[in-house]
């Protein structure tokens, strides 16, 4: 499918480990500023609701579309008139999922996607996603992808993605370095840079992945910090935007698309 763009919002937002409330609200207002500004798509973080691996996801986790972050989102997409791309902890059938989800213009859920290549720390926080999918928007054809999906073995799901012949790959993530990790002596983010670079210039799609910021207070990584660095890699492999790096650093950030054209407005 050809397209000749749209107008990408990032909202790399504070989350706080099990604070859906909270979360939420910073999550609607990302959404309603980036909308303001003229965004046609918002990409929102991982585990926007309770926070990546936070114990709170074994008791707190939602039901898709069912739920009420889910929920609240669909009727600000439909609100609104914009695309969100959220991450959000699921539950369905007594099993917890690392998942996203893609809500349309009109407030429904037209994609779900469970994160497949999950980290060995999370597995007893989250169930294994077996599948990748891609859907038509009046946008483009759009896939979804969650973290380190984007550094599987081999750029598999990636690669995927692309042989459907997406337009775009939007990630939610939640990029944390440890403890006294020293971003002067070895700077964040080469992991993406490359996993996405690669990718897009085989296939000349677009891939952003944006994080959130804030500390880890509990969970397997208590003590790491996420750190933003939110990413979007242009058709031609090179970065289009690098999101400030720290654990304060939160911002909207709204990038345009179109023929031959690419501008960032933070």
């Amino acid at each position: 499918m050809s397209v000749v763009g749209f107008t990408l919002g990032l909202g790399q937002i504070l989350v706080q480990g099990g604070q859906r409330e909270v979360n939420l609200a910073r999550a609607e207002a990302a959404v309603k500023e980036l909308a303001r500004r003229g965004s046609e798509v918002v990409l929102l973080p991982e585990a926007l609701n309770l926070g990546w691996t936070h114990p709170s996801c074994g008791e707190e986790a939602e039901e898709i579309p069912g739920g009420a972050t889910c929920g609240r989102l669909g009727l600000l997409a439909k609100d609104l008139g914009v695309f969100i791309v959220a991450g959000l902890v699921e539950r369905a059938g007594g099993v917890t999922y690392n998942a996203a989800v893609l809500i349309d213009d009109c407030g429904e859920v037209i994609l779900r996607h469970r994160k497949i290549n999950e980290l060995e720390i999370a597995h007893d926080c989250y169930a294994r996603g077996l599948s990748v999918h891609a859907v038509d928007t009046r946008l483009g054809r759009l896939g979804v992808m969650i973290c380190a999906d984007g550094f599987a073995e081999n750029l598999a799901i990636s690669r995927a993605l692309a042989l459907m012949e997406v337009d775009a790959i939007l990630s939610p993530c939640a990029w944390a370095v440890k403890p006294g990790f020293d971003q002067e002596k070895t700077p964040y983010g080469k992991v993406w840079l490359d996993s996405y670079g690669a990718v897009c210039r085989e296939s000349k799609i677009t891939i952003a992945g944006c994080s959130n910021v804030g500390a880890m207070e509990a969970g397997p990584w208590e003590g790491y910090r996420c750190i933003g660095n939110s990413i979007v890699m242009g058709p031609a492999g090179r970065p289009l935007l690098v999101g400030p790096f720290d654990e304060t650093a939160a911002l909207t950030v709204r990038v345009e698309r179109k023929v031959n054209r690419a501008r960032c407005d933070v």
